[in-house]
């Protein structure tokens, strides 16, 4: 007899669930051997498997796959008593446990008598193979035992609290549905957004600061599961790659659509240095202060280090001191993958442009289309990717026999004109001598030698594209629609039309998922994507950004960080990620340092010169017009002096009040580089405070404008040109992109960040000039114009003595020296 209240309850709290969650089905997933257990009112998955040798492993195997399907709340193991071994009870998860068969395992029974009342079949053998196992004696008996009274007796103590006893005499069904619902509840329960339970690890500073590297290595990170707990991540969301970094799935997202985000927080700088002013260690030093010292949730979004700097001039991009992410090797040197894959990715198509070409050239219409599309067994059909180029050519067949010769024609030929490839090829190390090449001269390629040019990997179009993208569909999308060339008619030429998007999409399905790390304080971090600021928009992902917020809760922050000056990757982060993501910012840091502003006041590159420097040139120039930048955009400006061991106090004052009389809403100076998170404090208060500011976000310009429209507000309003001058080529290209329908696209510029012009050797805040446009290119895919100004480069160089020089590797402990 089954009480009508557990009927009633399991009832209605099925009915709420589903109206709290109209997508959730509570779902029972049975492993059956060679019958049928039909369960109504559930969603159920059958499994059947066939008996055979290999029985025993087959049913674990399937029982630890249903114990990591988060779509299965209940499973229920419906096998003959051969079956139901010890090790396939052990698999089950307890949580997943719709019988109560792991019931046993907290509760103390060794050497107690258990009496199994009613029982038959797999649940009877089910019960004994648990007792047993248990260290306990198992007895069977029926109702009708004439002995049934003196067995209960001497198994009292024990059969009172096995609730499974009052299943053997009760419609089972009724019950398991009881417990996959409240599976189902439970396992709802878990993924709402849990309160971080983050445990910090201490620093223990010294002085002198040992290197970077030494720094690093004295500090054991936490297993990167334990940091994906504390965090609120849950295990099935998590890919992990060795200790210390894993990748984060983009599933997250669905599970904690309804919570609120952070604060939103980048940070950008003045005009650097050739060796940078220390962005990434602010960035790093102010999410230490956030968690680690006023337990505020707070997570740093970083991009991934490109091996051209690592190896060049630059090195690695991991932050320094004690405001670093560990381990620094690992952040530096390959980390998951990504950037292999996008090379991989981008070569892909340049590889298939060029065969394309020759077969095209050497091929009739009538063997290119047997051998694009091939009978198969006696059966032709077009691929899924062949059935959309079909579409776009206004042809809406499917079989490939119907295709007149015209129709047969215009399929089988891109006709890319050689002279107007876009697509180059790319490699993630500073090689000078790739900028122009010749391909194809072998004999084998049959004449069709053409000039090629190679650029730095993450100044790829599919680089911009993963950090744009919203997901993997938008990506897939957006690697389709990549625009590689012109045909000789003057139609531009996608991969679609190349038949390599799906491909492509395959080749990124893991990198589009943001990297988890940790910081020397054992605070959270994502690294993802890694395009460069002066050629491509310079920002971490759209995706890492979206988890972070998500994660950290509605009173959190979530700090990530632009290229450069915030000349360029600030005013790409607000003209171009922000319309790609739909956030807006609460604060930006401006980080600036002593060395760099002297250096604008007149003074030769990173050495030090006078307090006059300092004063007038310097903060009143190039510090004065970041500031205006970032407030074009009406978002509170906090100015973060990243301080250098050889700054005076004078010096740091004298900034910070300037930096005031600029307009920033607070200047503070950071000792995060000898501190750690300690020394970033009066940061983490200053942002805190500028975040509860009233925020009036807008955007420099109107897509709807026209693109040298929307150029010339960059180039007057940001780098203070007068106006903009565009060389025919550019003309001719704005011209083209504008009939392509391409005219409502952002704007990218392409220019050095040595200087707010053109001119690398022009410091501080250079007026009167004209910028002179070279060229304009357009990433379709990623979504933007990009515009090269003076003699841009996308391939950076060696210099004579790069960083190489110094790294090292011990091949006894395969310890790596020399990275800092």
């Amino acid at each position: 007899f089954i009480p009508r209240e557990v009927i009633e309850k399991t009832k209605e709290t099925m009915e709420a669930l589903q109206k709290r969650n109209a997508a959730i089905q509570p779902s029972l997933a049975i492993i059956q051997v060679n019958w049928i257990y039909p369960v109504k009112n559930l969603k159920n998955k059958t499994i059947s498997l066939c008996v055979g040798i290999n029985m025993d492993f087959a049913i674990v195997k399937e029982v630890l796959k249903l114990n990591e399907d988060p779509g299965v709340h209940g499973l229920y193991l419906h096998l003959p008593p051969a079956s139901t071994t010890s090790r396939v009870l052990t698999a089950l998860k307890p949580e997943k446990d719709v019988e109560g068969l792991n019931h046993f395992s907290d509760v103390s029974l060794e050497g107690k008598t258990v009496l199994v009342l009613g029982g038959h079949g797999t649940l009877e053998v089910t019960l004994r193979c648990l007792i047993e196992r248990n260290g306990m004696v198992a007895i069977t008996s029926h109702w009708t035992s004439k002995n049934l009274k003196s067995e209960v007796c001497s198994s009292l103590s024990i059969i009172h609290s096995i609730w499974l006893l009052f299943l053997l005499q009760s419609p089972v069904l009724l019950f398991i549905q009881k417990n996959v619902v409240h599976s189902c509840t439970r396992w709802l329960q878990e993924r709402q957004y849990q309160p971080w339970n983050l445990s910090s690890i201490n620093l223990q500073p010294q002085t002198p600061v040992p290197s970077d590297i030494e720094i690093s290595r004295a500090q054991t990170p936490k297993p990167v599961d334990q940091l994906a707990k504390e965090i609120g991540l849950l295990p099935e969301e998590l890919e992990v790659y060795g200790r210390s970094k894993a990748k984060v799935r983009l599933s997250l997202l669905d599970r904690l659509q309804n919570q609120p985000d952070g604060k939103y927080v980048l940070v950008a700088g003045i005009t650097p240095t050739p060796l940078g002013e220390g962005k990434s260690t602010v960035t790093i030093g102010l999410v230490q202060a956030l968690s680690a010292h006023l337990k505020l949730n707070s997570f740093a979004c970083l991009r991934q280090p490109s091996q051209g700097p690592t190896f060049g001039v630059k090195g690695g991009a991991a932050g320094g001191g004690y405001a670093q992410v560990i381990p620094m090797e690992e952040f530096n040197l390959h980390l998951t993958g990504d950037i292999h894959a996008i090379t991989a990715a981008n070569n892909l198509v340049a590889a298939a442009i060029d065969a394309r070409i020759l077969h095209e050239s050497t091929q009739s219409d009538k063997a290119l289309y047997n051998r694009l599309v091939p009978s198969v067994n006696g059966v032709r059909r077009f691929s899924p990717i062949q059935i959309s180029r079909l579409r776009r050519l206004g042809m809406d067949k499917t079989d490939p026999a119907s295709l007149t010769p015209q129709e047969i024609n215009a399929f089988v030929r891109l006709d890319l004109d050689p002279s107007r490839i876009t697509w180059h090829r790319v490699v993630d190390t500073n090689d000078r001598f790739l900028r122009k090449i010749t391909v194809g001269q072998a004999s084998t390629e049959k004449g069709q030698s053409r000039e090629v040019w190679f650029d730095i990997a993450v100044a790829s179009e599919i680089m911009a594209i993963l950090a744009l993208a919203d997901g993997l569909e938008d990506m897939k999308t957006r690697l389709a629609r990549m625009v590689v060339g012109t045909s000789r008619g003057g139609q531009p030429v996608t991969a679609e039309d190349l038949g390599v998007s799906g491909a492509l999409a395959v080749l990124m399905k893991d990198a589009i998922k943001p990297t988890l790390m940790q910081t020397l304080e054992g605070t959270p971090v994502f690294v993802h994507a890694g395009p460069f600021a002066n050629i491509a928009h310079g920002n971490s992902s759209v995706l890492a950004d979206k988890l972070a917020l998500k994660l950290v809760g509605q009173d959190g922050f979530v700090v990530t960080e632009a290229g450069f000056g915030a000349d360029i990757g600030m005013e790409k982060f607000f003209n171009i990620k922000c319309r790609a993501s739909g956030l807006q910012p609460n604060v930006v840091v401006l980080v600036a340092t002593v060395r760099a502003l002297k250096m604008h006041g007149g003074g030769p590159n990173v050495r030090l010169q006078t307090t006059e420097l300092l004063e007038f040139s310097g903060c009143r120039s190039n510090l004065r017009k970041q500031i205006q930048i970032a407030r074009l955009f009406g978002v509170p400006v906090v100015v973060a002096v990243n301080v250098f061991k050889t700054d005076t106090q004078a010096e740091l004052d004298l900034v910070c009040q300037i930096a005031k009389e600029c307009g920033a809403s607070d200047a503070v100076p950071c000792h995060h580089w000898a501190q750690g998170g300690r020394g970033c404090i009066e940061l983490a208060h200053a942002v805190n405070a500028a975040a509860t500011r009233s925020n009036n976000f807008q955007f420099l310009y109107n897509l709807q404008l026209p693109l040298v429209d929307k150029i010339r507000a960059i180039a007057q309003q940001v780098y203070g040109a007068d106006d903009i001058e565009l060389s025919p080529d550019a003309k001719a290209k704005i011209d083209y992109y504008n009939q392509q329908g391409h005219g409502s696209l952002p704007i990218c510029m392409a220019k050095t960040h040595l200087s707010l012009s053109h001119m690398p050797e022009k410091k501080g805040a250079p007026t009167g000039f004209i910028l002179p446009i070279r060229d304009v290119r357009a990433s379709v895919g990623a979504g933007f114009i990009y515009p090269l100004v003076g003699t841009m480069s996308t391939m950076p160089g060696l210099p004579t003595r790069p960083c190489f020089y110094d790294i090292d590797l011990d091949p006894v402990t395969e310890e790596i020296s020399g990275l800092f």
